[in-house]
C-alpha cells in the first residue's frame, strides 16, 4: 500500500460493529458494515455537523443521531429525493485480512441550498402601536370548556392593553396548539440544539412556531398566565419552557441575542400557595432569555393550601374588582416600559459570556476535527 492508505485494522474485528467512528488523520469517518459490504463516509452531517458515526443504520442509510438526517452509507448521498445533498465518501480495500482506507475523500461534500427559515429573518416591530402577546398555559378540554382564573385575568390585561393602551394584541392558548415535547437534542450536544428549534425545522405541523414567532419577531410585551399546579407552574408552561431552550442556546453557542427590549409580565393564580416560587422560576427563566421587567412584574392570587373549594376561588376572581384593577395596571406598566425601550434600548446585541450560563464551550485542542473544511479540498 502507498502512503495514501491507512490501515483500519483486522477485518473480523471491524465486521463486529455495524456503525462506528474511525479516525483518518484528523478527519472523522463513519465506517459501516452490512450485508457483507463495508462503507465509509464523512462523519460530519451536512445539517449542523452531527456525528454520523454515532448514529444508527436504517437499511443502507446512516441516520444522524442529532436530527435524523440520512445519508447512504457507501455513496454519501442523501435519502430520496435529496440525493444531491451528500457527504464525502472514502475508498476502501481489503488486503491481507485488514481493511484499508484512502486518506483523501473520493468525492466532495455538497450542501444543497435551502431558503432561510422564516424564523431566522429579522423581526420588525416598526413604529406602530405596542404589540402585546398573551400566552395562556392552562389546560382545557375543547369539548367541555371551563372557566380558567389565570386566563380570565390575562384576557382582562389584554383588553386593557388594547382599549386603553392602544396596543395591538394577540392571545396564544398553549392548550389549543399541537406541539411536540422537547426531544433532548441539547443533551446530545449543545451544538445540536439550534435556532430555529430543530423540531420546528423538521416538522411543519409543529405549532410551537407560533410562540417562537410571537416572542422573537413580533411582540414588544409578553404576558404569561399560569395556574398553580402542586406548587409549580402548569405542565404546559414547562413544556413550552423546555422548547424555548433553543432561544437561550442561540446565545450560548453563537452569542446571538434573539430577545431584545421585550418586556415580560406574569399572571399567577391557583387554589394552592407557592406563588413566590412560581414567580421566581418565571422571572429567572425569562431573564435568561433576555426579557426585561417593569416594577412589580407579576400579579397573583391564591386561596392557600387548605382551600379546596375551587368554586369559591372562581367566584373570587370573577368578582374581585381590586384584583382586576391590579391586572390592568400590570398591563399599563408593561406598555409604559415598552415605550421607553423604543426610545432607549436596554439590551446589547451581544453580551460578555464570562460568569454566565452562556460561557463559551471549548473542546480540547487535541480533539479530532469534525469540521468540513478538509472535506472540501478532496476531489474524485
Amino acid at each position: 500500500m502507498t502512503n495514501d492508505w491507512q490501515d483500519l485494522g483486522p477485518l473480523g474485528a471491524l465486521r463486529a460493529t455495524a456503525l462506528q467512528e474511525v479516525q483518518v488523520g484528523r478527519r472523522t469517518v463513519a465506517l459501516s458494515y452490512a450485508n457483507g459490504v463495508f462503507g465509509a463516509i464523512s462523519s460530519a452531517c451536512n445539517h449542523v455537523g452531527g456525528p454520523l458515526g454515532k448514529g444508527r443504520l436504517d437499511g443502507d442509510y446512516v441516520v444522524c443521531p442529532w436530527h435524523y438526517w440520512k445519508f447512504h452509507r457507501c455513496t454519501g448521498e442523501g435519502e430520496p429525493p435529496f440525493e444531491q445533498d451528500r457527504v464525502p465518501r472514502y475508498e476502501l480495500r481489503e488486503d491481507a485480512g485488514h481493511l484499508w482506507i484512502r486518506a483523501e475523500a473520493a468525492t466532495r461534500r455538497h450542501k444543497t441550498p435551502h431558503p432561510p427559515h422564516k424564523l431566522t429573518l429579522p423581526g420588525d416591530r416598526g413604529d406602530g402601536p405596542v404589540r402585546v402577546l398573551g400566552i395562556s398555559t392552562t389546560s382545557m378540554t375543547d369539548a367541555q370548556p371551563r372557566y380558567s382564573t389565570s386566563e380570565a385575568l390575562l384576557e382582562i390585561a389584554l383588553a386593557q392593553a388594547r382599549d386603553d393602551g392602544g396596543a395591538e394584541t394577540r392571545l396564544v392558548r398553549l392548550g389549543a396548539l399541537r406541539f411536540r415535547h422537547c426531544e433532548g437534542f441539547y443533551s446530545k450536544s449543545a451544538q445540536a440544539c439550534t435556532w430555529p428549534c430543530s423540531i420546528t425545522q423538521m416538522d411543519p405541523e409543529d405549532q410551537m412556531e407560533r410562540v417562537y414567532e410571537g416572542i422573537v419577531q413580533w411582540a414588544d410585551v409578553v404576558l404569561v398566565a399560569t395556574p398553580i399546579r402542586w406548587g409549580a407552574a402548569s405542565a404546559l408552561y414547562y413544556k413550552m419552557a423546555e422548547r424555548l431552550n433553543c432561544v437561550q442556546n442561540a446565545l450560548t453557542i453563537h452569542n446571538k441575542v434573539l430577545i431584545r427590549d421585550v418586556v415580560a409580565g406574569f399572571i399567577i393564580t391557583g387554589g394552592q400557595d407557592n406563588i413566590q416560587a412560581v414567580a421566581g422560576q418565571q422571572l429567572g427563566f425569562f431573564a435568561e432569555l433576555g426579557f426585561v421587567f417593569p416594577p412589580f412584574p407579576y400579579v397573583a392570587h391564591s386561596r392557600g393550601w387548605s382551600a379546596e373549594d375551587m368554586e369559591n376561588n372562581e367566584i373570587y376572581v370573577r368578582e374581585n374588582a381590586e384584583l382586576h384593577e391590579g391586572t390592568r395596571e400590570l398591563a399599563d406598566r408593561c406598555i409604559e416600559l415598552a415605550l421607553r425601550l423604543r426610545a432607549s434600548s436596554a439590551c446589547p446585541a451581544e453580551i460578555a459570556r464570562g460568569g454566565r450560563k452562556a460561557h463559551a464551550a471549548r473542546s480540547p485542542a487535541s480533539a479530532p476535527s469534525r469540521d468540513t473544511a478538509g472535506d472540501r479540498e478532496s476531489t474524485p
